[in-house]
């Protein structure tokens, strides 16, 4: 990630006021997939007077203009992350909706492969993989 979401969204003209500037840090230091409402806590917690709605609004306007991935993995909470961090897929426990980011180059290699195979050049791709941990004895 060579900037920051706070100087992507100076470069692109948002406006960015001192709640947004802080709604942006709290993502810039997640390493997790908060929802807004995990923003919504982690952004009051540094300023008090920011509210639910200004975090909603400004979770839509940095989606909106491509800053921040959406993501839903089925458990009805849509989750965000910066949209230029570097590749990965998901692994999320449907225990305990835990996500685990990992990148294996055999997927990798194997998607192309099965694109080329069906004529097409891969551009992108999600890769979600939904499961429940193995019982050990």
């Amino acid at each position: 990630m060579s900037q920051t979401i706070t100087s992507r969204c100076e470069a692109i003209g948002l406006r960015m006021t001192g709640q947004r500037r802080i709604i942006a840090a709290v993502l810039e230091e997640s390493e997790d997939h908060p929802d807004v409402e995990e923003l919504y806590n982690r952004a009051s917690a540094r300023d008090s007077a920011i509210s639910l709605a200004t975090v909603y609004r400004t979770v839509k306007l940095f989606e909106e203009s491509g800053i921040l991935d959406k993501l839903e993995f089925g458990d009805g909470r849509a989750r965000y992350e910066d949209a230029e961090r570097d590749h990965h897929d998901h692994l999320i426990d449907m225990n305990t909706g835990q996500v685990i980011e990992f990148c294996d180059p055999e997927i990798e290699a194997l998607q192309e492969k099965i694109a080329a195979k069906l004529g097409y050049t891969l551009k992108g791709h999600r890769l979600e993989l939904y499961g429940v941990p193995i019982k050990k004895r």
